[in-house]
């Protein structure tokens, strides 16, 4: 088989796109194909540095992972991160080409190259160029295991659509549709989204996927022959809920900030107590997935908070990264978190700053770029003055820091003037307070417990990594649960037929009381 594919469509964002394609995506790898993820238009504040020095979604870069490839800009040609509620910086290629506002981006066509199309708000002229990286993927790829955006019964964006049933239309790609039980209302949401559908795209709809059921399935079976009765489609299958699976997120701007824990592995402390952390949930808050190596800790308990007072019970504060430092910067002190974050500096209580966050912690900040709001004062708990630059820097960074090896990911326009300290990666430390532009570094499992140590011993914990706690084997291990939901819970058989074969030939759908 070289060049099969399907379309991973949802009813709703957050209905389990990412996690199902990259429970394909494992399956398939273990009978023995060569399969690559790929979304043709990716929203989200979570992103990831190819080897090439491409940025793409980090759902995408995970999907790899599943694959087991290496992830290329082919498999994420557009990436959108907000910067507000209106607009977004565009990454074509896995290169910034600018900031759009929404209108702008789904606004009409006209003649251009991709990058002018993008400036020019042309969204169409994007099509052709996200169909050939398809394309390109099929020819090299056994198989190519697609994700929608959102849903496509979006008619509002039909017309300007290259991430949905445009694409799955333009590739005869069979799509099989992802539903969240757990919300409730899932028949719904599945008639409604396909007779929604023109009957063009309609056609393509080979059936339903169930996500996230928990119970007896027989239960649900008379409302899937039901449903099968009402759309001429049958379901490839019934996943069950599974706990703490703590893939990827694909979107911060989603994540619950109050209240939120990352479900972490069920194991006791080593040591004889636990290390609490608190995560400040900053504005436009990206790859926070930066914590979720230090919630795979047996004994670390993370979770996201907004309030000045949660952070008094913390023995390590995070500021993450955001696609909006200044604006993040003014959110701290308005809820009082900035004088918080400074008292802990001062009495030696540890604080870590990540990214954007790193750049809040340092004295000053001169931003022409993002904001346009020019010269800032930061929280000062930092010699670091930082200064936006039209470039993104975008960079797989290898170093060392507290005697071991590091490897992180770099994205960002800040250029820190470090001007003082201790060296700690590319940023410093003064204190208990620590600094970096690296994503990704916690999960070098040497450093992180190096780190984790010194943490507990400043926080006066009798805290203990795990000596054998492996970031990458716990990652490698959910990604086997996603292949086995589907190979246990799907219909394989069914789904590789859909695969090898292309789109159905043509699903009547008239729905009840159509003439």
């Amino acid at each position: 088989m070289r060049g099969g594919g399907l379309l991973v469509a949802g009813t709703t964002s957050d209905a389990g796109k990412s996690v199902v394609t990259a429970g394909i995506c494992r399956w398939l790898v273990r009978k023995g194909l060569k399969v690559a993820p790929f979304k043709g238009q990716n929203m989200s504040l979570n992103s990831f540095v190819t080897r090439e020095g491409a940025e793409i979604g980090r759902a995408q870069a995970m999907q790899a992972q599943a694959a087991r490839v290496e992830p290329t800009a082919l498999m994420n040609p557009v990436l959108l991160k907000p910067g507000s509620d209106r607009s977004s910086q565009v990454i074509l290629m896995g290169k910034p080409v600018g900031e759009l506002s929404a209108r702008g981006f789904f606004g009409k066509a006209g003649g251009a190259s991709p990058g002018e199309a993008l400036r020019g708000g042309r969204r169409e002229e994007l099509f052709e160029p996200v169909l050939a990286c398809l394309e390109e993927l099929r020819s090299t790829y056994d198989a190519v295991i697609c994700e929608g955006a959102g849903s496509p019964a979006e008619i509002n964006l039909r017309r300007t659509d290259i991430v949905n049933m445009g694409i799955a239309r333009a590739a005869r790609l069979p799509v099989v549709v992802v539903g969240d039980i757990d919300r409730g209302g899932v028949f719904a949401q599945f008639f409604g989204t396909t007779a929604l559908l023109a009957p063009e795209d309609q056609e393509l709809v080979a059936g339903y996927l169930v996500n996230k059921f928990r119970g007896d399935v027989t239960l649900l079976e008379p409302g899937l022959d039901m449903l099968h009765g009402l759309t001429g489609r049958r379901t490839f299958g019934v996943l069950p809920y599974a706990h703490g699976l703590g893939i990827d997120e694909e979107d911060g701007l989603r994540v619950s900030l109050r209240g939120a824990v990352r479900e972490s592995v069920v194991a006791p402390p080593v040591g004889e107590d636990v290390l609490r952390v608190a995560v400040c949930a900053v504005p436009l808050m990206s790859n926070f997935t930066d914590v979720d190596a230090l919630a795979a800790e047996p004994g670390v308990v993370v979770r996201f908070v907004d309030r000045a007072e949660e952070l008094v019970d913390a023995d390590l504060v995070v500021v993450p990264g955001t696609r909006g430092t200044v604006r993040a910067l003014a959110w701290l002190r308005e809820r009082g978190l900035a004088d918080a974050l400074a008292r802990r500096a001062a009495e030696g209580r540890p604080v870590l700053g990540i990214c954007g966050g790193f750049q809040v912690l340092g004295e000053h900040i001169e931003d022409e770029v993002e904001s346009r709001a020019g010269s800032v004062e930061g929280l000062g708990l930092l010699p670091v003055r930082v200064r936006f630059a039209p470039e993104k820097t975008l960079a797989r960074p290898v170093g060392s820091a507290l005697g071991e090896h590091v490897e992180g990911y770099e994205i960002h326009h800040g250029v820190a003037d470090v001007r003082g300290g201790e060296p700690f990666l590319d940023g410093c430390r003064v204190g208990s307070v620590w600094g970096t532009h690296w994503h990704g570094s916690l999960e070098s499992d040497g450093f992180r417990r190096a780190f984790l140590r010194e943490v507990a011993t400043a926080a006066g914990r009798r805290f203990v990594p795990a000596p054998d706690t492996s970031f990458g084997t716990l990652r490698e291990e959910q990604l086997d649960r996603l292949g086995d939901l589907i190979e246990e819970h799907a219909d394989t058989d069914a789904l590789l037929r859909l695969i090898e074969q292309g789109a159905p030939a043509g699903l009547p759908f008239v729905p009840p009381g159509a003439p």
